[in-house]
């Protein structure tokens, strides 16, 4: 029980890691989206996209954390008995989601605050503004997908 029990704090980890992030993440460009909506309404279309940028990492956590689940077979009801060996290995994998999707959703949320005022500045600059903070998202990607990766082939259950 221990390697389940090793498996299954980091597939709860790489979720909560990841929520906290994008919470952070979301947190960062709101604030900064509060004033621009306060001084312009009518951009609250692109605000609410820059805004909501940094909250894909929660959903790759999630995604992560369910991937892992269905991997183990808990979710078609059963519980796998693990090595220790193996445990860590699924701990191993959650790893990229844990720090690739923190880090990245703290940034995201930098990224989607100057964007904003960029916006707030400069309307007409809605388009590229949206592509600076996206350019971020590459990274939690990659992050998501290097879990996968490990997942599906990186670990003997």
């Amino acid at each position: 029980m221990l390697g389940l029990a090793i498996a299954l704090i980091g597939a709860a980890l790489g979720a909560a890691l990841a929520a906290a992030g994008s919470g952070k993440g979301v947190g960062i460009a709101g604030e900064s989206a509060a004033g621009v909506l306060a001084e312009k309404p009518e951009l609250f279309g692109t605000v609410l996209i820059l805004q909501a940028l940094p909250g894909t990492q929660g959903f790759y956590g999630f995604i992560s954390a369910f991937l892992i689940l269905l991997r183990l077979g808990i979710l078609g009801g059963k519980l796998p008995e693990l090595t220790i060996e193996q445990g860590l290995l699924v701990f191993a994998v959650s790893i990229p989601i844990m720090f690739g999707e923190f880090v990245s959703a703290i940034w995201q949320g930098r990224a989607s605050a100057a964007a904003l005022q960029m916006v707030a500045q400069k309307p007409e600059t809605s388009g590229q503004a949206i592509i600076i903070p996206a350019l971020v998202e590459t990274y939690a990607i990659l992050s998501l997908i290097t879990s996968i990766i490990f997942l599906f082939y990186g670990v003997k259950i």
